[in-house]
């Protein structure tokens, strides 16, 4: 039972909860405190959503193989011209039928 506890781990783990509880707060509390959010920031906190789309999509495309490629870019063309269900349905089907025919 003590090989599963170490106590270096468990201090690491409870600090970055602290952390990450801090940042959130931290974060709430700067933006509550503003009368008006000021343009830069407002420019900031809108490029946010394309960032974390990027780093969630970049290693995938980068790392899968031509199946993943051509199924990103079918969900990209498709995410055009319909929401994100139909484009996630047809990006998945892509990618099982190109792994079905190269298997």
């Amino acid at each position: 039972m003590e090989n599963l506890f170490n106590s270096d781990m468990v201090i690491l783990i409870l600090l970055c909860a602290v952390a990450t509880f801090a940042t959130r707060i931290g974060g709430y509390v700067l933006i509550t405190r503003l009368k008006s959010i000021p343009p830069r920031l407002d420019a900031a906190l809108n490029a946010v959503p394309a960032a974390v789309l990027t780093t969630l999509v970049a290693p995938a495309f980068f790392a899968g193989g031509i199946e993943v490629k051509v199924a990103m870019a079918v969900a990209l063309v498709i995410g055009l011209r319909f929401s994100a269900m139909p484009m996630l349905a047809i990006g998945w089907l892509v990618v099982m039928g190109f792994r079905h025919i190269l298997n």
